[in-house]
């Protein structure tokens, strides 16, 4: 029997014998995650164990949860029945996820997290941090409740985990799961083998586990999974949305358009979408691949509310993203670091419309047996040309910036053609907040209020796609 945990509680679950929970060669202990549960009010669902028979001498412990709350399920303001309300957010404390996650509760979506919280183990194991200071996922949620009056429920597991998985599923029957779920830095995956070997196997079998517990306990449940831009590579062609037509030999086919991926993270995103794919043709499930550029931005109207909501802000070399890092890198006067040439094209978009897009596909389903393929950006710009835009804002705020060139630790062209179609979304409704002076100002006076946090050695890169751990060394030419 399960047995209600007392409210003043700290519970510790910890996986044994999962390889998955144990990345780091100089990791000697398992990862545990410590859950707090300070009052019977708290806006997340409290975690009750259950205690089954012993299988070859180790003791299997289960994850599940009920809620605590008595208040009347939200609705939809359609009112659709086929348009999903219960929206289950996994990977709902990182970037892209906690801002996924309150913009679509306070849409009327009743929602749930689903978070290991290992994004903030990485930060603790390489000695990094995020430039704003990040609140427990609990006082998050709190504050979250206490500010809107809205729920988010909370469960923390591994998707690896299928158990834990399963019973989050069969608890919380989401119609809609948003996937963040996943190690989502190149530099990362290029770290070591060990790294490499674990952005693969959490990528790839979590999201396998994800297919797997919609076709058999939600089979009407639309996958929301976030893809990446990076899977396309930059071919000397336009760059379709997934599917490209092709004339051969005189006879004619549209196929999937041809992945070129540029890092063992942009790989494990490749096997996602060929999983996904071939599970909509053989399981008749309905899945949305957002393929998604380079967001830039911290704020959304929710995480705005209150210190407690905000967003992380990386400016490191391994999770941090182009445009975030120049601004923190002009806010303390380190030069923008350009890798090589500056060539390099990518699309990029406002975490504002990470949230909007991520909304607009889940109040637009995918029929039954359907893959969609959405690329998920607004704008295209090269390094130099960011570069360029930080340098004027930051003369107009009077700070001076320089640019430096440095030895490209990843292996790609530094100058290429690019042009990359992003039609579906806007068709859907996508109202792009295009990258303006006056977002750019408030992106450096941001950055320069938390300046102080800010770990100048975590700058440069420290990566090489060529040579494991050789530091990259600035060109003073």
């Amino acid at each position: 029997m399960a047995q209600l945990l007392s409210s003043s509680c700290s519970l510790t679950i910890c996986s044994r014998n999962k390889p998955y929970l144990k990345p780091f060669n100089n990791c000697s202990t398992l990862f545990s995650i410590t859950l707090a549960c300070n009052n019977s009010k708290t806006p997340f669902r409290r975690l009750f164990l259950q205690e089954q028979k012993p299988r070859k001498g180790s003791l299997v412990v289960h994850a599940a949860a009920v809620s605590t709350s008595q208040e009347t399920p939200v609705q939809t303001s359609s009112g659709d029945p086929f348009k999903p309300q219960r929206v289950m957010v996994i990977g709902g404390d990182g970037y892209c996820g906690w801002a996924t996650a309150l913009h679509l509760s306070n849409k009327g979506y009743e929602v749930a997290i689903v978070d290991s919280l290992v994004r903030r183990l990485f930060d603790h194991q390489l000695g990094l941090d995020s430039l704003t200071p990040i609140s427990s996922i609990q006082n998050r949620l709190q504050r979250w409740k206490s500010l809107t009056g809205k729920t988010i429920e909370l469960y923390i597991g591994d998707i690896c985990d299928f158990e834990f998985l399963s019973e989050t599923f069969k608890s919380y029957e989401p119609d809609a799961v948003v996937h963040f779920g996943e190690q989502r830095s190149a530099p990362y995956s290029m770290i070591d083998r060990s790294r490499a070997v674990y952005t693969q196997q959490n990528n790839v079998i979590g999201t396998l586990n994800v297919l797997f517990a919609i076709k058999e306990f939600r089979e009407q449940c639309h996958l929301v999974k976030l893809g990446t831009m990076g899977e396309y590579g930059t071919p000397n062609i336009d760059i379709e949305e997934g599917y490209i037509t092709i004339t051969h030999n005189g006879r004619t086919d549209t196929l999937p358009y041809p992945k070129q991926a540029s890092s063992f993270y942009h790989l494990s995103k490749v096997h996602d979408s060929h999983n996904i794919a071939f599970t909509c043709k053989a399981w008749g499930i309905r899945a949305t691949d957002l393929n998604q550029g380079v967001v830039y931005g911290v704020r959304t109207d929710e995480t705005a509310m209150h210190e407690e909501l905000y967003n992380r802000f990386d400016y490191d070399g391994i999770f941090g993203t182009a445009l975030n890092r120049f601004c923190v890198q002009a806010a303390v006067g380190h030069p923008l670091t350009v890798y090589g040439k500056g060539g390099q094209t990518r699309g990029f978009l406002d975490i504002r419309d990470t949230v909007q897009c991520v909304e607009l596909a889940i109040a637009n389903p995918a029929k039954p047996g359907e893959f969609r393929v959405f690329n998920q950006f607004t704008e295209q710009f090269s390094v130099n040309q960011l570069a360029n835009l930080v340098t004027k804002a930051g003369e107009k705020l009077g700070i001076e910036v320089k640019t430096i060139n440095v030895p490209n630790p990843r292996v790609e062209a530094e100058e290429h053609y690019y042009n990359c179609k992003n039609t579906k979304l806007v068709d859907l409704g996508l109202r792009p907040h295009f990258l303006s002076d006056s977002l750019l100002d408030s992106l450096l006076n941001f950055a320069v209020q938390y300046k102080d946090r800010v770990d100048t050695k975590q700058i440069m890169p420290s990566v090489s796609w060529k040579k494991i751990g050789v530091k990259t060394k600035t060109v003073t030419a």
